[in-house]
């Protein structure tokens, strides 16, 4: 499948507007414990993560995926990376961290971010 880096940005704008709109949520229920974990490990808080989740970028972008939990199959999720620095919690100081980003644009104009956490094997970027 090819994909055009205009549909990528304009994909990005409306979730970003979404965002803005306070109308997303980021997965922290038991069965997303790595996103708990990045909370747990680094200075983390909500507006934190809404300010690296409004500065991704088309080249940000790694790929698109369709949903394969049972019941959700219809929904496409799109997947970026994003190196930040953040503060380690216990740790030695401010460390750059490579983040896995995969969200679901719902249609109802609301953003399910389902992973929010550190990448754990490096990712492919589509436009880089």
């Amino acid at each position: 499948m090819k994909i055009e880096i205009q549909e990528i940005e304009r994909y990005l704008s409306e979730v970003k507007d979404t965002i803005r709109n306070g109308r997303y949520q980021i997965a922290r229920n038991g069965k997303r414990q790595s996103n708990i974990d990045l909370f747990f490990n680094y200075v983390m808080d909500e507006a934190k993560a809404r300010d690296i989740l409004l500065s991704l970028v088309s080249t940000d972008f790694s790929e698109i995926l369709k949903n394969e939990h049972k019941g959700y199959e219809h929904e496409i999720l799109y997947v970026f990376g994003k190196d930040v620095k953040l503060l380690e919690r216990y740790g030695a100081g401010e460390k750059t961290v490579s983040l896995y980003i995969k969200f679901n644009r719902l249609p109802e104009h609301f953003v399910v971010v389902i992973s929010f956490h550190e990448q754990r094997h490096p990712l492919t970027y589509y436009f880089k």
